[in-house]
């Protein structure tokens, strides 16, 4: 009676586990540039947020504001306008960096502890009253149209 052994030799076994590390190393930095792009698009609708509630702001107070506080009602004495000073998930803060009766600039940053820090391509965005947008990278490159264009 003869005998077939069923399995795989150690060799085979080795083999097979270097192919889905060699796999794996090629798959994981993809994939992280993937989800790092796709995160830019909760800054982008956070800025486009922005800029309704603050044309919505100067249709009621005849000015813009740099006051961002979600937790205070809008209130054209005090120049607050009530929205969050933080993006959807929070990996973004925003700021009113400057803002008059004719024109408002907005920036917005990765948080401290933000995935997004590792995003050297897009750091920051910003966005104006006239609707000029504009991004940087981590070492101050114009990153304008690859940060907002996708």
């Amino acid at each position: 009676m003869s005998y077939r052994a069923k399995g795989m030799t150690l060799l085979e076994l080795v083999f097979a586990v270097a192919m889905v590390a060699v796999l794996a190393s090629i798959a994981l930095p993809s994939y992280r540039n993937y989800v790092l792009r796709a995160n830019r698009t909760e800054v982008r609708a956070a800025l486009l947020g922005l800029a309704t509630a603050q044309e919505k702001f100067y249709l009621q107070c005849n000015t813009y504001t740099t006051t961002l506080n979600e937790n205070a009602a809008t209130d054209c004495g005090t120049g607050n306008l009530r929205y969050p000073v933080t993006s959807e998930r929070g990996y973004y803060s925003i700021s009113v960096t400057a803002a008059d009766e004719s024109a408002w600039t907005a920036k917005a940053e990765p948080t401290i502890d933000s995935p997004q820090l590792d995003d050297v391509k897009c750091q920051w965005f910003g966005l104006s009253s006239t609707g000029a947008k504009s991004a940087k990278s981590s070492t101050n490159v114009d990153t304008t149209i690859k940060c907002w264009g996708r």
